[in-house]
């Protein structure tokens, strides 16, 4: 099977798309089971739910806009895993309105915390989703990702002020309400009664590369895609990573 998130779009999620991967292979290998449940929160057109279905697994993708659920329903029967993917209106406050509890062998809760207002409840809501073993994947803005690319483009002032600011957001206009450290991201999978057993720097470098350097460079963008590979794992990237990645267990 090909990779649906290669070569050019995946510059922004193959690092994560790996991660998952994995998981699904190890929790459908503990479990005994090929087919594993899969919810989606936040999943919007399917970036990771269709891949996920490709798969052979079902799952579901809870997202408040429905213009985002059609294009998730037709992007599935385009893939010809529209069995497989269901797609339902609701966020993280309603959640248990729309999906059940305990339901679910992997939850993927990827730019939402960013948006919610009490991201400890929202993240304590998708571990509750998960069955007694199971994963959560965890993706969120990043605070030094933000800082460096504010400092790099000549804004001083913006980028001291995402450092101080409690919202890790460089000013008024910035479109992200909030941002994370690796620290505060961990805190929140602890405290949802998970344990942290990896974490990774997602676009470390992809946001910084000039485009065109990207696009007309020959066999730059398999290169610069094993460089952010190289460097997700690595602790000292972390803090300069545009979001972080956090696989949470039980």
């Amino acid at each position: 099977m090909s990779d649906p998130l290669r070569p050019r779009a995946s510059l922004r999620t193959a690092v994560v798309w790996e991660v998952l991967r994995e998981a699904l292979e190890r929790r459908a290998k503990a479990a005994g089971r090929d087919v594993l449940d899969v919810l989606d929160t936040g999943g919007g057109t399917g970036n990771f739910a269709v891949p996920a279905a490709r798969l052979g697994h079902r799952v579901t993708v809870v997202d408040p806009s429905p213009n985002a659920l059609f294009a998730l329903e037709t992007r599935a029967a385009e893939t010809g895993v529209a069995d497989r993917v269901h797609g339902v209106q609701g966020d993280t406050d309603n959640l248990f309105d729309v999906v059940e509890r305990g339901s679910y062998d992997v939850v993927l809760c990827h730019g939402v915390l960013e948006y919610v207002d009490d991201p400890s409840e929202a993240v304590r809501r998708t571990a509750a989703a998960l069955r007694p073993s199971g994963s959560l994947s965890l993706l969120a803005a990043g605070l030094g990702g933000a800082v460096l690319a504010r400092a790099i483009a000549g804004h001083f002032t913006e980028a001291r002020h995402a450092l101080t600011d409690e919202a890790g957001r460089w000013g008024e206009s910035d479109p992200v309400p909030r941002r994370f450290t690796v620290e505060q991201l961990s805190r929140l999978v602890t405290a949802a009664g998970l344990e942290a057993v990896a974490v990774h720097g997602v676009r470390v470098f992809s946001d910084l590369v000039p485009g065109g350097l990207v696009d007309t460079e020959p066999g730059a963008v398999d290169a610069l895609l094993k460089l952010e590979a190289a460097a997700a794992e690595l602790p000292a990237f972390h803090a300069v990573a545009t979001q972080l990645h956090v696989l949470g267990e039980r």
